[in-house]
This record gives C-alpha cells, structure tokens and sequence, in this order.
C-alpha cells in the first residue's frame, strides 16, 4: 500500500478531480473500482462521479487539479452520531470535576484540540448531543468551524439536553448553602406545556437538534457511591449489577403525553430529535412519540434484550445509536476482567440483535467519555458484535446523516454522489479484509478542502 500523498497547488480552477481505485459506496453497501469524483472547490459538493474508461497511467498522476487516491480505499467523510465536544476521557478526569472544577476557556481550548483529533481520524461529521454544563457555547463552537475559524468536524448540535426536575443533573452530597456549586446540566421542564417550551428554547438557542432524556438515573443519593477519596461506602447497598441492579435503576423522566409533545414541538421547528433512554419502557415510549433517534437504548428483560423495545425501534423506523465505545470503557474502567468481558458480550449482542431485527443503526461511541480521535472504537465493536462491515461502514456514513435530520440538514453527506458534501477520506488498507484500516487515515477533505 502507497504511503504519501501528493496533494499539488491549487490552480484559480475551482475544479477538482480526485481518483480512486476502491470506493465504498455508502448506498449500496458495496466497493466499487476504478472511479473518479469531480468536485467544485468553490461549493464544496460533487458535481460528477464516473466510472473511468481509460487507464491511467501507473504512477501518481497529482496536479494543481488532480488528487490521485489510488493505491487506498476511499470512503465519504465518516459520522460520528453521539458526541460531547466539551468532554474528555473519563478515564482522565471524571465527568463532575470536569463540569465543576474546570475553567470555562481550558474547555474551550480542549474541545479545539478535539475537533482537530477528529478530523484527523477521518470524521468529518460530529452530531453533538449536550453541552454538559456550559449552556449554549456549543452553537458558537459550531460557528468558528462554520467560518473557517479553527479545523474541525461539521457539527449538528442540541445545546441543553432537555430533562424533568430532579432528572439529568450533578448529585452531589455537599449542596448546602455555603458548599459546593455545580452548573446546571439539562433544562429542566415539566407537562405538556412546560416541555413544548423547552423544545421552543434549545431551538431559540441555536439548536440543530434536540435531545431529552426519557429516562435516567435520578435517585443516586439514596444510595450515593463513595465518590471522593476517602469517602465511606454505603453498607449494604442494593445490587448494582450493571444490566439489572436496583441501587441506581433508570426511572422514567416523562409521560407518554410529554414525549408527544417534544417530538411534536421539534417537527414544527423542522429538527431532528433524539432520546437518551436505557430501559424497555424508555425505548418503548420514545420510538412511540416518533423520535428521530435512540441513544444508547440498552433495554434488557433480565439478560436478554427486550423483544418488545426492540420491535417498537423497528416499527418507528426509530435510528438506534447503541454507543458501544462508552459501555466498553465503562466495563473495563480500572482493568478488565472475566465480568468486564462477559456484559461486553452481553451489550454487543444486544447491538447485534437490533439489527438483526432491521433497525436502522447509526455509529456514535458517546464520544467524550471516551477520547476524541479515538472514534473508530464504536466500527471495530459494531463489527466485533457480528454486523457485517460493509453494513457498519453504511452506518458510520450514510446513516449517519439520517441520524442528523438527513434532508433538515440543509447539505447532504455521506454519500459519494453529485450534489453531496465533497467530504471524503482514504484509508491505507481495505477495511473490509483488515478492520485495523479504519484507524490509517491518511487523507481528510471535507466540503472540497483538504485537511491531511
């Protein structure tokens, strides 16, 4: 496999043709040879893609209008479905010292440096699902990459997450008067009135979509875990088994009325919507109200995944966004071990059964929890569960449009095709033999411009 890439000057020549020998195409799952894509630098779209009659000549033909990608596979710029821009790894600093302890500019500085890890990794497409603590910075985020400011992924962003009262937020036992504070994570909004207010808001706010928890876990001060060095563990606690434990179960947040609502609120404001929700009832309700999305949705009958949720994902044409990167790092947090590897196995079946079941499933790790750059771990899980990777590859593209509003979107990605975003990447290997090629990303070009 060639290694360097010859990318010569640019001519005044808005025109650009970039050829390819493998090319995934997005739509019918499927590598194709021996094309070329020509692309208008000036809108950043594709204007033609063919099918070469002629042969080219052996050696790398790069000029001020030509980018020779042959020798690699070739994909349309990768989606990643769930992200956090302002978070970093957990395993470096947990999420509430993040929130609470770290300055407003270091969390600026830090999400700059994620974008660009990003893109390097060959995502060109972040769908960004709560700001987690800082509010709406997201939206002018957003913005510096929209003007040229800073490199970084095209981002679709929900600003707060919208919760009931006492739902998604910081519990902290030191939240006296004179104690610790925290910002506020979520908008918090109750009826059926209060919650097509909140819709109303994010929207307002600058929101590209919307997102709400439909469940969570809110009743962790009734048996706090020991959360700072030094602190005492609660005696004889509940089972906290990571599927099924009654210390901290998810309890829905909404009625089936308000989850109307919301999805109703979000169609007239022509966005997108997505739903955290991790049990059967939670998945059930939200696919029910029509949501755009499900996120993480590990809905379990014991230690088989629910039939039911899954069928309400199916006959919803509900995207599912199993976020497998962030329960394996969870799993394996402090080390792994024979139980870390059996509910792994657990949660990648589950991801395996809904497709299985026809559900349409989309690629995003809950990036953030885990590191960004690192976003290719959710397309090796997908495929370790046992999905094919020409579908997985279809997830982590094409689908990942549809899971950002697809046509409400106002540009299409996703798809090497005329009148689409010219967002491509090249990878040194066929994915398709060696999974490991989807972390060789040797060349990024999102909206016709090259990025590496």
């Amino acid at each position: 496999m060639r290694k360097e890439i010859e990318v010569a000057p640019r001519r005044p020549d808005s025109q650009v043709t970039v050829h390819t020998s493998l090319l995934f195409d997005s739509k019918h799952k499927k590598l194709v040879s021996e094309t070329s894509i020509v692309i208008d630098t000036q809108t950043g779209l594709i204007t033609k893609v063919f099918k070469r009659e002629k042969q080219l000549p052996s050696h790398n033909i790069s000029s001020s209008n030509t980018i020779d990608l042959r020798g690699l596979t070739v994909l349309p710029g990768l989606v990643d479905a769930h992200t956090h821009i302002f978070l970093h790894s957990y395993s470096e600093t947990p999420s509430i010292n993040q929130e609470r302890d770290e300055s407003f500019i270091e969390r600026i500085v830090r999400a700059t440096n994620h974008a660009k890890s990003a893109l390097d990794a060959g995502y060109t497409t972040y769908r960004d699902l709560g700001t987690e603590g800082l509010r709406d910075a997201d939206v002018h985020f957003r913005d510096t990459i929209n003007r040229g400011i800073i490199p970084g992924p095209r981002m679709f962003v929900a600003t707060e997450c919208i919760t009931s009262s006492g739902g998604y937020e910081i519990r902290q036992e030191n939240g006296m008067p004179g104690g610790t504070t925290v910002p506020r994570l979520s908008d918090a909004a109750e009826g059926v009135d209060g919650v097509r207010a909140a819709v109303r808001r994010r929207l307002g706010a600058g929101a590209d979509i919307v997102k709400f928890y439909a469940d969570y876990r809110k009743r962790q001060l009734r048996f706090p875990p020991a959360a700072w060095p030094g602190a005492k563990e609660i005696m004889f606690p509940p089972s906290g088994n990571f599927f099924s434990g009654d210390r901290n179960p998810s309890l829905l947040q909404f009625t089936q009325e308000e989850m109307n609502e919301m999805v109703a609120e979000a169609k007239r404001g022509k966005a997108p919507i997505a739903a955290h929700a991790l049990s059967p009832e939670g998945v059930i309700m939200a696919a029910k109200a029509g949501v755009t999305s499900v996120e993480h949705g590990l809905a379990y009958d014991g230690h088989k995944p629910s039939e039911e949720a899954l069928q309400a994902l199916k006959e919803n044409g509900t995207i599912f966004v199993p976020t497998l990167s962030v329960f394996d790092a969870e799993l394996h947090r402090g080390g792994g071990d024979k139980d870390a590897e059996r509910d792994l196995k657990v949660v990648l079946d589950h991801a395996k059964a809904a497709f299985d079941k026809g559900v349409k499933l989309a690629t995003g790790g809950d990036t953030g929890a885990i590191a960004h750059g690192e976003n290719a771990r959710e397309i090796e899980l997908m495929v370790e569960a046992g999905i094919p990777i020409l579908d997985v590859l279809q997830n982590a593209t094409l689908h990942g449009w549809d899971s950002c509003g697809g046509d409400l979107c106002g540009r299409k990605f996703g798809l090497v095709e005329e009148g689409w975003a010219a967002d491509l990447i090249a990878l040194d290997g066929n994915p398709t033999e060696d999974i490991g090629a989807i972390r060789k990303v040797k060349f990024v070009m999102k909206d016709g411009k090259v990025y590496k």
